[in-house]
């Protein structure tokens, strides 16, 4: 393809999309707010449970009512979480809650894995999960981030995309720790046929680059079950519950500049998300189980992302 061709072809995708009312005419991208609010802030390392030391960014201010651990999606950084560079979250610790990010775990799923990942040549195994319910929960309890009276004394657990579908699973698995768990475009039903190669995929396009999933589970592994939200709705009853998507098309945070990204990525991501929210709704209204929902017109983007946050704090899903 001729770049005067490709030139065409964005243009016509372009006026396409304006006219169908699907693309922002500025830019609807969260911008990095790094250094911005620093209430309260700590940084730390905790022990990374056989991988190098996990850094942690964390929010915290006298009285507030709640913790909430923030996980972040597919394309993890090192330095900074996602949702401090992109969102505007961590403002809530003005208003109750702490926010808590452990950083780095790029393709991790947050679980840990059964061998370090051949294709990159990883030096150690991820242990992510070990990290997340052992070591980060004790330097937490250590600083006062165990906040509450009596029962309600637990963490909550959110995350994004891989950290989604990890926060309902980690919550569900360690009641003692957490009372209430949201999953924002994560995928709630990991074990649904086709989901093992769709996984396969994503993993191979994710710096450093390519991530063998058959590191983290084997291909009929049990940990495809042990991992699934779908699977863990029987140990989810008593816990506070919220699931939120996109429905993959355009809307207020897409832009011109990412028409690209936003109609081949995250459209295609954030329908997937929504089609197994979905399911999971279903099942777990099946099973008894409420869960606290919010449908957005939208794709896999971080603006979305923090609107379904302060929408959960505003429904009271902290309280």
């Amino acid at each position: 393809m001729t770049a005067k061709t490709r030139n065409r072809l964005l243009a016509m995708v372009i006026a396409l999309a304006t006219a169908l009312g699907l693309v922002a005419v500025t830019s609807g991208e969260a911008a990095a707010r790094i250094g911005g609010t620093q209430v309260g802030l700590q940084q730390f390392w905790v022990n990374g449970c056989g991988m190098p030391k996990v850094k942690v960014r964390a929010w915290k201010r006298p009285g507030n009512y709640k913790t909430v651990i923030m996980l972040d999606g597919m394309r993890a950084q090192y330095d900074y979480s996602g949702w401090e560079i992109n969102t505007n979250i961590q403002e809530m610790v003005r208003s109750g809650i702490n926010v808590v990010e452990p950083i780095g775990g790029p393709a991790s799923f947050y679980t840990d894995w059964v061998a370090p990942s051949n294709f990159n040549h990883q030096r150690y195994r991820y242990r992510w999960n070990c990290v997340i319910t052992r070591t980060l929960i004790r330097g937490l309890d250590r600083r006062g981030f165990r906040v509450g009276r009596g029962k309600h004394k637990k963490y909550a657990i959110m995350g994004l995309s891989m950290g989604g579908n990890a926060a309902l699973s980690i919550a569900a698995q360690n009641r003692r720790t957490f009372d209430r768990a949201g999953s924002l475009s994560g995928y709630n039903f990991l074990s649904a046929p086709g989901m093992r190669t769709m996984i396969r995929l994503a993993m191979l396009d994710v710096d450093p680059k390519p991530w063998n999933v058959d590191s983290m589970w084997p291909f009929f592994g049990p940990q495809w079950f042990q991992n699934d939200p779908m699977w863990n709705i029987g140990n989810m009853h008593g816990m506070k519950v919220f699931v939120g998507s996109g429905n993959g098309l355009f809307g207020k945070y897409n832009a011109l500049p990412n028409v690209f990204d936003d109609l081949f990525k995250g459209s295609t991501l954030e329908f997937l998300a929504y089609v197994q929210a979905k399911a999971f709704e279903a099942n777990a209204a099946i099973q008894g189980l409420p869960v606290m929902t919010y449908d957005a017109v939208g794709t896999h983007a971080w603006g979305y992302w923090q609107d379904m946050v302060w929408n959960a704090k505003a429904r009271g899903f902290f309280r």
